[in-house]
């Protein structure tokens, strides 16, 4: 199975493997604050629809 996210506590990071996106803000990111994330991950999979559709 592949990883989808590494949180790493030490360093205070959390990394998305699907998109490549690593942030330093652990600790918001386990309070909620995703909306970074998010952003991310639509913004990937619209380029892949676009991508799919020959457009």
């Amino acid at each position: 199975s592949a990883k989808i996210r590494t949180y790493n506590y030490p360093q205070g990071r959390v990394t998305d493997h699907r998109i490549n996106l690593t942030l330093y803000n652990l600790a918001a990111t386990m309070d909620g604050d995703i909306q970074e994330i998010i952003d991310k991950l639509q913004i990937e999979e619209n380029a892949e629809r676009l991508k799919e559709s020959g457009l």
